[in-house]
Parts: structure tokens; sequence; C-alpha cells
């Protein structure tokens, strides 16, 4: 009971952490793609107006993974008796589809551009607003990625990592979208347009990204060989134990399944046994928090196995 009144605080304790970074990430993106657009139109910048979209699309991303967060932190139920979290790989799989049609469309956009610019149609030089809302960007969306991704790792939240890497391919953006800028003002206005195709890339490949690790988290993919040896090596310090015969790990949302055989003395009483396995059940959980449930079989080993 009070390990489950304990799992429930720690729930509570990570969906408030990722409710208030996505609050101060709403907050932030709000203003810089207001800021950005209000540039790219005054300065008469496509690459800092694509730009401006895709920070945009961030306001709708976070919204996406605070509803995720909130709806993978729901309780178990009667008819989900393993709980919801992988409704966050959901939210996952909603924002790379959101990011690979932002990623689209720029590029559709800077491809149009860049044929109008070579037909001979003069494109507008962007002013010097632009260039300082691209290095105003970059380093306002290069902060949001640490912030973002100090918070998921600190909560293993696949949700807000993806949102973290989403501040990241627009600190990239950014980055594609001051050379454009810049080349365009100093004679190669075509830059300014190629800058949107460039960040058009960045964008896919973050959406990409956000997809396969969401999708791992769906179809039960095991831990990586790093956490199974850590597993393993806990086990092992349990008194009693004398062998794992199979360990098996899934990925489920954020958490961690375990299922374990271990060999015990074939001498002992059942109760021995059962204190044994769940030693090593308690263990797993305490020194692995990302693990929701672990369940642990014990079979007989003969003392003949020792020698």
């Amino acid at each position: 009971m009070e390990h489950i009144k304990q799992s429930n605080q720690v729930k509570n304790t990570e969906q408030q952490v990722a409710m208030h970074v996505s609050g101060v990430s709403i907050f932030v993106n709000v203003f810089l793609s207001l800021f950005k657009l209000l540039a790219g139109i005054l300065a008469h910048s496509g690459a800092m107006i694509s730009d401006a979209i895709h920070s945009a699309s961030d306001v709708a991303s976070t919204v996406i993974v605070m509803v995720g967060v909130n709806m993978a932190n729901k309780q178990s139920d009667k008819e989900h008796q393993y709980g919801h979290e992988r409704l966050e790989c959901v939210s996952s799989i909603l924002l790379a589809g959101l990011l690979m049609i932002t990623g689209v469309g720029i590029g559709i956009n800077g491809i149009e551009k860049i044929i109008a610019g070579t037909s001979g149609k003069n494109l507008m030089v962007p002013g010097k607003l632009a260039l300082a809302a691209a290095v105003l960007s970059l380093f306002v969306k290069e902060w949001m990625f640490w912030y973002t991704r100090a918070a998921a790792k600190k909560i293993n939240s696949g949700a807000l990592m993806a949102d973290a890497w989403h501040h990241r391919s627009d600190a990239l953006s950014s980055v594609g979208a001051f050379v454009g800028i810049l080349g365009a003002r100093l004679g190669f206005p075509i830059l300014d347009p190629i800058a949107s195709v460039v960040i058009c890339l960045f964008i896919a490949k973050a959406a990409v990204d956000i997809f396969r690790d969401a999708i791992d988290k769906m179809v039960d993919h095991s831990c990586d060989e790093e956490t199974v040896q850590k597993m393993r090596d806990v086990i092992m310090k349990v008194e009693g134990v004398k062998r794992i015969d199979v360990m098996r790990t899934r990925l489920f949302g954020s958490k961690i399944y375990v299922d374990i055989e271990i060999a015990a003395d074939d001498e002992i009483t059942l109760n021995a046994a059962h204190t044994i396995a769940e030693k090593v059940h308690l263990s797993i959980e305490k020194n692995f928090r990302n693990v929701k449930h672990c369940m642990v079989h014990v079979n007989p080993v003969s003392e003949e196995w020792n020698k």
C-alpha cells in the first residue's frame, strides 16, 4: 500500500513538472513567433516568416504534449488495468505528424520562391530586423531546448523530450534563416528561400526521430543493453539468487515492465523463496524508478549446481 502511495506521489510530481515546463514553453513561443512573424513581414524575409510558422507550431505541439502527459498519468481503472502510459506515445506521434506537415509546407513555399528567382523574377532583400530576429530566436530556442530536455530526463517523459527536440529543430532553423537572410543582404537574395528549404529538412528529420521513438514504445521494444545489464547486476546482489534464467523487458510509454525468472536453492521453504522473489522485485523498482512493475518467478536449482 505504501509503495502504491509513493508511486502516485511520484506521478503527481512528474505531471506538475511537465505542466510547468509546457506553460513556460507556450508563453515563450507565443511571443517569439509573433515577433518573428512581424519581423519577417516588415523586413520582407520569407525565411523569417517560415521560422515564425515553425515557432507557432511549437505552441500547438506543446498543447499536444500537455494533453498527452495528463492522459498518460491517469490512474489505472477497470477498463485499463495496466494504466494509460501509451497515450503519451500517441501525443508524440501526433506531434511528429504536425512537425512533418509544417516542414513540408515551408519546403514547398521555399521551392516556389527559388523557381521564381531562377526565372528572372526579382526577390526582395530582407531588412536588418529579420537578421536580428534570427539571432534572438537562436538563443531563446537553444535555451528552451536545454531547459525542456533537463525536465524530460528528470521525469523520463518521451512527449516532453519530443517537445525539447522540437525546440532544437527551431533553433537550427533559425541558424538556416540567419545564413539565408545574411546571404540575401550580401547580394544573393535567392539564399533566403533556400534557407526555408533547409529549415524544412531540419523539421522533417526531427519529425521522423520523434515518430520512431514513439513507435518503439508502442510496440513493446526492449530496454537498451546497458539498462538490462544494470538490472542483472542488481538482481545478482540479492541474497539467495543463484542465477538469472530468463529476463525480459518492454517499454510501455515512458515506463518499463520487467519479467524475471531467477533460480534459488530447491531445499528452501516456499516462504523463503517468496522472500527472495520479493527482494528482487523491490530492488528493481527501487533502483529503476521508470519500472512500473516487476514480475518475478522462482525456479528450483539443486545444490549440485554450485559444485
